[in-house]
């Protein structure tokens, strides 16, 4: 990347017929030199910073106008990449916007690269990465509970969080890196309170690694696959949860011939959730295509829904449905139909229905899909198994690449503390500290690569 390079995207979504504004975003240099070149304000309005002006974009070969807009500059440092920034705000749609575009490019800017505005944000000290990295996860976000921690990652929650323990380890390997050089000048180390104070940091390190979890399953969500023997009542629940009627129902098995897919937020889960064909054996060619695409999303799914009609009783069909569950899905044995079985419904033991549960199963849910009862405990328990439960105290939470150094700080803090174990020399304990440190250097951008910076902002969408 080139930071002298003045760069421009479209920073609004663009769709024909969608839309009614769209923004061309400027960075750079050249930023107010092609605005003007372009930007046609009549009267006496004046270009100052933070002002917004009123006029056309002008084709400056034809003095053709292609659109009526609005300008807003901001001039270095007060902007999002403390270069100078033009916008020009147009109609929304098509064709106008990819023509101001086209223009602002002739005029000599750069088409950016996905997340190139983030990364100069970044380089010019306006963002540390996890502030630009919660952007990102505030963009695409699917749930109100994803963008609330992504606005605690952008409003520094995170950076603190990881910086006051990088600082701790710092203070700790100033200390004992004196010692290796004078400790003949200096007063004896307590190594028993450098080992507690490493244990703290560690055992921080570790309950942010086990929340991430948490947090992944906020961002992107689950995709649950709903399966069952034909008629046992998977469309009706996938209507159910959806609160509309996403599958069409009827009392013939094998009506689902298709996978189908309904997306939906419960208790600030995304879920996909994936109503599929009967799986069972049949010679009609159309509902085995169905039923092989059912078979796809069994192995590709987070977590399975094992849905058996209890008015029926478990029987040998469901156990070999449960013999396809992948051994690394979370499960979800369900008895739908409890109104026609006469059976209480929620969260219930096994041993409490008899004969009609599957033998030696953990806790099941018995509901009916058809009046809705039971389903809160349904969603309540799947999302427990899923490790999504009891997201709601959740303030901040690491990305994949962030718990991935995270882990990688705690398990050079735990050689650490094995060197503090065996009474080692001060110089091995510093070792495995750096490695730490500079773990957590690396997520907050205080030591990392370029390589590593193109990888995190490339996937950015582009014009942010």
């Amino acid at each position: 990347m080139n930071s002298s390079d003045t760069i421009a995207a479209i920073a609004t979504a663009v769709a024909p017929g969608e839309g009614s504004v769209a923004i061309v975003r400027i960075s750079g240099p050249q930023a107010e030199a092609i605005g003007r070149s372009l930007f046609v304000a009549p009267g006496q309005q004046i270009w100052d910073s933070h002002r917004v002006l009123y006029g056309h974009v002008v084709d400056p070969a034809t003095g053709e106008h292609i659109d009526e807009a609005l300008l807003l500059l901001m001039r270095a440092p007060r902007s999002f990449t403390r270069e100078t920034v033009v916008e020009l705000h147009g109609h929304g749609g098509l064709a106008c916007v990819q023509r101001v575009l086209a223009l602002v490019l002739a005029a000599g800017a750069r088409r950016a690269w996905p997340g190139e505005f983030s990364q100069r944000a970044f380089l010019n000290g306006r963002l540390d990465l996890t502030r630009a990295e919660a952007l990102a996860q505030l963009v695409s976000a699917r749930s109100q509970r994803a963008a609330q921690l992504a606005m605690a990652g952008l409003d520094g929650g995170l950076q603190q969080r990881l910086s006051g323990l990088r600082e701790r380890l710092l203070d700790q390997l100033a200390e004992l890196e004196a010692r290796v050089d004078f400790e003949e000048d200096l007063p004896p180390l307590d190594g028993a309170a450098v080992a507690r104070a490493l244990q703290v940091v560690r055992d921080e390190l570790a309950r942010l690694v086990a929340e991430a979890r948490q947090g992944e399953l906020l961002r992107q969500g689950l995709r649950v696959a709903i399966i069952g023997r034909p008629n046992v009542g998977k469309s009706s629940l996938l209507n159910r949860l959806s609160q509309r009627e996403r599958a069409i129902v009827t009392d013939l098995p094998g009506t689902t011939r298709d996978l189908l897919e309904s997306e939906l937020v419960l208790d600030g889960v995304p879920l996909t959730l994936l109503d599929t064909a009967g799986i069972r054996e049949t010679a009609d060619p159309l509902e085995q295509l169905g039923i092989e695409r059912s078979r796809q999303a069994l192995a590709a799914a987070d977590a399975v829904l094992l849905l058996f009609d209890l008015s029926a009783g478990w029987c040998a069909a469901d156990q070999a449905l449960l013999d396809q569950v992948p051994a690394g899905a979370a499960l979800l044995i369900a008895g739908n139909k409890a109104d026609a079985a006469a059976l209480p419904v929620g969260l219930i033991a096994p041993a409490g229905l008899g004969p009609v549960a599957p033998p030696g199963s953990q806790a099941l849910v018995c509901l009916s899909a058809l009046s809705g009862a039971g389903t809160d405990a349904l969603v309540q328990e799947l999302l427990r198994r899923c490790g999504a439960s009891g997201s709601e105290g959740l303030q901040v939470a690491l990305n994949v690449r962030q718990r991935d150094l995270a882990a990688a700080a705690a398990a050079s803090l735990e050689r650490a503390l094995e060197a503090a174990t065996q009474q080692l020399p001060w110089d091995f304990w510093t070792i495995d500290l750096r490695a730490a440190v500079r773990a957590l250097g690396e997520i907050t951008g205080e030591e990392v690569s370029e390589a590593v910076l193109d990888r995190v902002f490339s996937r950015f969408c582009i014009g942010k």
